[in-house]
């Protein structure tokens, strides 16, 4: 795969459609092309003590970011005709089916592949299948992992090497 684009979210709690950062990279015959990042506002809009421990974000951070249709609006242009890889994503392309349904936005129907199901089949003896692991082994040193972007990159990275 050389043409697709690796995004990822983070969320406030434990509900599908509170999105509070999203992280996108763009990868276009086989190289990093473009990236994009936004907090989010989440809806619903609080945060529980176990999601802020994972990715630090809190509602102090989203207070004043935009809503999903409004990052939306940005990224759309930037994936156009390409499919979606995530590490485990079917965390991944749940969310971003979840906030489509909240919004009532129409969803296109995006094509999703995982980086996550593929490093089972490439690396079987792994001690885990976990982004920073697989990443790794795949020559990418994850230093910022659940910041949006930086698991966007790393998954890219890993998209790059083994799908």
């Amino acid at each position: 795969m050389i043409d697709f684009a690796a995004i990822d979210f983070e969320t406030a709690n434990a509900e599908r459609t509170s999105v509070c950062s999203v992280g996108v990279v763009v990868v276009r015959d086989g190289e990093f092309v473009d990236s994009f990042y936004s907090l989010i506002q989440p809806e619903p809009n609080y945060y529980t003590y176990w999601n802020t421990r994972v990715h630090g974000l809190t509602r102090d951070d989203t207070e004043n970011a935009p809503v999903f249709p409004e990052v939306w609006s940005q990224i759309a242009p930037m994936i156009e005709g390409l499919p979606l890889v995530a590490h485990n994503k079917t965390f991944d392309e749940s969310c971003l089916k979840a906030v489509f349904r909240c919004y009532q936005m129409d969803y296109p129907g995006y094509r999703f592949y995982c980086t996550c199901r593929a490093s089972r089949k490439v690396f079987p003896d792994a001690p885990n299948h976990q982004l920073h692991t697989i990443s790794a082994l795949c020559g990418y040193r994850l230093e910022h992992h659940h910041n949006a972007l930086a698991d966007a990159e790393a998954c890219a990275w890993i998209a790059r090497e083994i799908l």
